[in-house]
């Protein structure tokens, strides 16, 4: 009886996690949103500003951010780690966009980015995203497609 309490309080606990984790994903969505339309308006203070390149820098800074947010929000829906790999990507990517870093900062982003690749790469799971290196988006293996291919064409050429 006891045992059956904690399995359904940890369940009751996972459902509440969810449903505050959804919240705010709706939050952050709200704030996208908002931060969407300020972008807009920073295209036109591009547009009139005296200095151009500060202007500039502040438009790809929101618009990072934006990205970034969208990015986090579908993190939180998908609940995969290809997910976080993308919104790590992009914070990579806005930081040495945007906060014009030094060369040795910008060669550890630059490295960081390539252990990512790396390690998707050769070191990939099936949950890191939505199908293995070399499958098509149905989970068919493009090398076993083209066997197969092969061994059609070997059969028709047989019949000719």
């Amino acid at each position: 009886m006891r045992r059956n309490r904690l399995i359904l309080c940890r369940q009751w606990v996972a459902r509440m996690a969810s449903i505050i984790e959804t919240v705010v994903a709706l939050v952050v969505l709200l704030a996208i949103l908002v931060a969407g339309v300020r972008v807009l308006l920073e295209v036109q203070d591009l547009v009139l500003a005296p200095d151009v390149d500060e202007a500039f820098t502040s438009f790809l800074r929101s618009a990072f951010n934006v990205v970034i947010g969208i990015e986090f929000v579908k993190m939180l829906a998908k609940h995969s780690p290809g997910s976080a790999i993308e919104v790590l990507l992009f914070a990579i990517a806005r930081q040495m966009v945007v906060d014009h870093t030094s060369p040795l900062e910008n060669l550890v982003s630059i490295l960081a980015i390539l252990l990512i690749f790396v390690i998707r790469k050769y070191l990939f799971v099936p949950a890191f995203g939505a199908h293995m290196p070399g499958e098509d988006a149905f989970g068919t293996s493009s090398l076993l497609a083209a066997r197969e291919q092969a061994l059609r064409d070997a059969d028709a050429e047989e019949e000719e």
